[in-house]
């Protein structure tokens, strides 16, 4: 594999989890707000775009396990590190969700 594909599928997971990270953050926002319809919906389309990320980052694993040389690349160290960030904020949002509805409930009380 050529460090043109290779910086593709980099900028494929970077895209789609920064595009995750977005939504995330206005998943959050919305929490804050009490709008949890609005924030399922960001939830979702995070979760769905994170999918896509994974898919990338599975293709070239996966050409790496048919024994394709991987020239590591600065670009997808960086790619890797958008990923596992977003995905470690996306398990902290759905807790976050959590707190604000309870806390949701109890100010209603």
């Amino acid at each position: 594999m050529d460090s043109q594909e290779i910086q593709g599928i980099a900028f494929q997971i970077i895209l789609h989890s920064g595009d995750a990270r977005t939504l995330l953050h206005e998943a959050m926002t919305a929490m804050r707000k009490k709008d949890f319809d609005f924030a399922d919906e960001k939830m979702h389309a995070a979760h769905a775009a994170l999918i896509e990320a994974h898919k990338s980052q599975t293709n070239l694993l996966t050409e790496y396990a048919n024994g394709t040389k991987i020239e590591m690349e600065v670009i997808l160290v960086h790619a890797q590190d958008h990923l596992m960030t977003t995905t470690t904020l996306e398990e902290t949002a759905i807790e976050l969700e959590h707190v604000y509805k309870k806390l949701s409930e109890i100010s209603k009380h």
